[in-house]
């Protein structure tokens, strides 16, 4: 009788351990991408080199959750970007650069995070442009100047909050609230954003707002090796405005499937206003002096074509208008994308893109604007094309 009830408990015991080993999970994922690159004109030079993250960013970590019972349930992501050309860390030496948060989830009220994370504007746009899904999205070629509104998340935001509501028959709201930090200064530094987006069937549509005070500090200097003094915008169709007091991005986007077809619009409104308001060592000349506010208008169209299971065609143009500050003229920017995605199984796949930019005008520095792809190092005239082919493996 004893043994009966010492094996009896033992296996209540490991079932108790079953269960609560089912009720929670820890993931280890990936991805590694690597590919050979072509610039038309770097600097005034050809340029040919191998390059890591190209359709997506080259990264590893952790993800997982526990269910806590009655609807709730917590949640983590570790996420470190890396080169898989040199083994180098990504987003500027940051660890976890990809994300590194924690939060809990409520099928009826939603979810908060807090850490390291994506804005909620990255989270409802990125699924629209040709750069946040399939034109090199990880190296940047097909995003929008610099990614100066966002929606490539090469700049995620630190010491943040965010809130994502469950989905009502379709709608789905959140806001993010990232601290600054600085003793005193509430506002200095800090980022907030609030968006909104509505899923049915083939038709989706989005909404978002974002705001950054010391966008050279708090949206683009989030990263470990950035600058605390200096200029974190490394593009010449931004860097000239990293001295704005704030940055305002309004973001809007829709797609809609028909057949094999899917076809994305996006426009996005950026401000640097309040320019010359803050300090930034190395500027020097004319990016400087510029007083005011500058402004970029980006639409973009993008068509994604199933050609067959296996095989992807895509097609997007980008329009870009700044209309620089100082009563300086505009610069414009036209961008062609083209690529093909072949998939050799589910997590395994081979692309070849290609990106042509045209520009005109004068730019944030307040020289003859010259074509810029992000990613690529930037023309010394006023076009460049850039081809890329590559592999990708998720695991």
């Amino acid at each position: 009788m004893k043994k009966m009830m010492m094996i009896a408990a033992t296996t209540t015991s490991l079932g108790c351990l079953s269960s609560a080993h089912a009720q929670s999970s820890v993931t280890l994922y990936g991805v590694v991408d690597a590919g050979l690159t072509f610039n038309s004109n770097a600097k005034g030079e050809k340029q040919y080199a191998m390059t890591s993250g190209n359709a997506s960013g080259s990264r590893w970590g952790f993800r997982g959750n526990e269910d806590l019972g009655g609807g709730l349930s917590t949640f983590f992501r570790l996420e470190g970007g890396f080169s898989s050309t040199n083994g180098t860390i990504g987003q500027g030496g940051t660890l976890f650069g990809r994300g590194a948060y924690v939060g809990l989830a409520s099928k009826s009220y939603g979810s908060v995070s807090a850490g390291r994370q994506a804005t909620i504007q990255y989270d409802f746009i990125s699924p629209y442009p040709s750069g946040g899904t399939w034109a090199a999205s990880g190296i940047g070629y097909g995003t929008h100047l610099g990614d100066l509104d966002g929606l490539d998340n090469f700049n995620r935001i630190n010491n943040a909050v965010k809130y994502l509501s469950p989905s009502f028959r379709g709608l789905q709201f959140g806001a993010d609230y990232s601290f600054g930090g600085v003793p005193g200064q509430m506002s200095q530094k800090q980022t907030w954003g609030v968006g909104a987006q509505y899923l049915n069937g083939p038709l989706a549509l989005a909404l978002a707002f974002n705001e950054s005070y010391q966008p050279n500090y708090s949206f683009f200097g989030s990263k470990a090796n950035d600058s605390t003094t200096g200029n974190n915008i490394t593009n010449p169709a931004v860097s000239g405005y990293a001295t704005a007091r704030t940055q305002q991005i309004f973001a809007a986007a829709g797609q809609y499937a028909f057949g094999k077809a899917t076809f994305a619009f996006t426009y996005t409104n950026t401000r640097f206003d309040d320019l010359g308001n803050v300090s930034v060592t190395g500027l020097g000349g004319k990016p400087a002096a510029f007083r005011g506010n500058a402004v970029f208008n980006i639409v973009e169209g993008n068509l994604m074509y199933q050609l067959m299971p296996a095989l992807q065609l895509a097609l997007a143009y980008t329009y870009t208008h700044n209309g620089n500050a100082n009563g300086v003229g505009p610069a414009i920017y036209h961008q062609v994308n083209v690529g093909a995605d072949y998939f050799l199984s589910k997590r395994t796949d081979l692309f070849v893109d290609a990106f042509y930019q045209r520009a005109a005008g004068t730019d944030s520095t307040g020289g003859p604007a010259v074509a810029a792809i992000t990613g690529a190092t930037a023309s010394s005239s006023n076009h460049q094309i850039v081809g890329l082919v590559g592999i990708r493996h998720k695991f």
